[in-house]
């Protein structure tokens, strides 16, 4: 017997929403409603509303406008100018994250990443490892990688949620510039600790999005592993034509 996983509600949300921008509800130009008429409206937690209104952003339906509030951008923007989750990746504020930091320090570095941050195979890295939850749900767990050498300087290696983004704070404490990024989508089986962070059983299916930002010269600054329960997730993309 197949079973249908509900999927989180700030995604649900999101959805009605952005069915509300197409047929019109909220016109291109109009505010949409408060966060507190939100609330209001759907019975969901404020944590809920806001994530599924940054998801909205991400996706280009919507934008802030400083003194006036969150802006209807409508459908053609959303199609041009949409944001990738590598973006979201690398400027994520941790400190204002729905989720919590779950592992910072160096570890060895896992096979994989030793050869897209030019370390040694017995070499270490910094790892931040980030799991974001919808009240209460494990929903993601990003775990960024970063080269030893380059957390000096810096506060990577600390316990506290970094402000801003990580991209920023490297850019602002090393003098580095994000020039540009790759990502990667592949789906594999759960590990046992993973499985237990985001809520499933070993050998689960998994949807990896494998973020690689670059300098200008091609060396990788960052490596970013973004796992998503499989079950849990619905990739949909829309695009011109030309």
């Amino acid at each position: 017997m197949a079973y249908e996983v509900a999927a989180p509600k700030y995604v649900r949300l999101a959805q009605t929403l952005q069915a509300r921008i197409e047929d019109g509800t909220y016109p291109p130009g109009t505010r949409v409603p408060s966060e507190n008429q939100l609330v209001q409206t759907f019975g969901m937690s404020r944590p809920t509303v806001v994530r599924a209104l940054e998801l909205l952003k991400r996706d280009g339906w919507l934008e802030s406008r400083q003194g006036y509030g969150t802006i209807v951008r409508g459908q053609r923007e959303a199609v041009e100018q949409k944001d990738r989750r590598g973006r979201e990746a690398l400027e994520r504020d941790e400190s204002q994250a729905a989720g919590r930091l779950v592992e910072v320090g160096e570890v060895p570095v896992p096979p994989r990443m030793a050869s897209l941050l030019g370390v040694p195979k017995r070499g270490k890295v910094l790892v931040r490892r980030l799991l974001i939850e919808d009240e209460g749900e494990p929903v993601e767990l990003a775990s960024s990688y970063f080269p030893a050498s380059l957390a000096d300087g810096t506060d990577l290696a600390g316990p506290a949620p970094i402000q801003g983004g990580l991209r920023e704070h490297l850019e602002s404490r090393r003098r580095v510039r994000f020039d540009h990024v790759t990502e990667r989508v592949s789906a594999r089986l759960a590990t046992k600790e993973e499985g237990d962070l985001l809520g499933m059983a070993a050998g689960d299916p998994l949807l990896s999005v494998l973020v690689v930002a670059f300098d200008a010269s091609g060396q990788a600054l960052q490596v970013t592993d973004v796992l998503l329960p499989a079950d849990r997730q619905e990739l949909e993309d829309t695009y011109r034509l030309s």
